[in-house]
């Protein structure tokens, strides 16, 4: 016996077999991924990509959004990457964390499920937070080999 699915229909079996509320073995409960003290320096001062943004990136979102995972849909991988102009407008716009993308999208829905990423822990709101300061104070990012991200594709 043979199924085919349309890409509708595989949707809506998959919005229908989650229940994002109630949790699941693929999304936990978030922790976060810096220490308290490092929260705490970003929360006081000046938001590091280096110490404070990369390390939740690579935890949390370049192992989707990267250039090989999903060609063509938002990469974190790179700067220049995070800063391209989508057919929606830009994933991060430095110093305008509410008209990024990037921080839109990860407060809004997707497919039924509530936070982002859809596997794995979530953002925390300490995370989320740190990552609206970031954007908000210019989005900073290394050239080279320090801006770039672990991705697992």
């Amino acid at each position: 016996m043979k199924f085919h699915f349309s890409a509708i229909g595989l949707a809506v079996l998959i919005v229908g077999c989650t229940a994002p509320d109630q949790g699941s073995e693929t999304r936990l409960p978030g922790r976060n991924v810096l220490s308290e003290a490092q929260l705490r320096a970003a929360r006081e001062g000046q938001v590091s990509f280096t110490d404070h943004v990369k390390p939740v990136l690579e935890a949390k979102c370049a192992m989707c959004h990267n250039a090989v995972a999903q060609p063509g849909r938002m990469s974190l991988a790179s700067h220049a990457e995070a800063i391209q102009t989508g057919t929606l407008g830009s994933w991060i716009i430095p110093g305008r964390p509410d008209q990024s993308r990037f921080l839109t999208q990860l407060k809004s829905t997707h497919l039924g499920v509530k936070a982002m990423p859809p596997v794995g822990e979530v953002l925390t709101p300490e995370e989320l937070s740190l990552l609206h300061r970031w954007i908000a104070q210019g989005a900073s990012w290394p050239a080279g080999q320090r801006g770039r991200l672990i991705t697992v594709p």
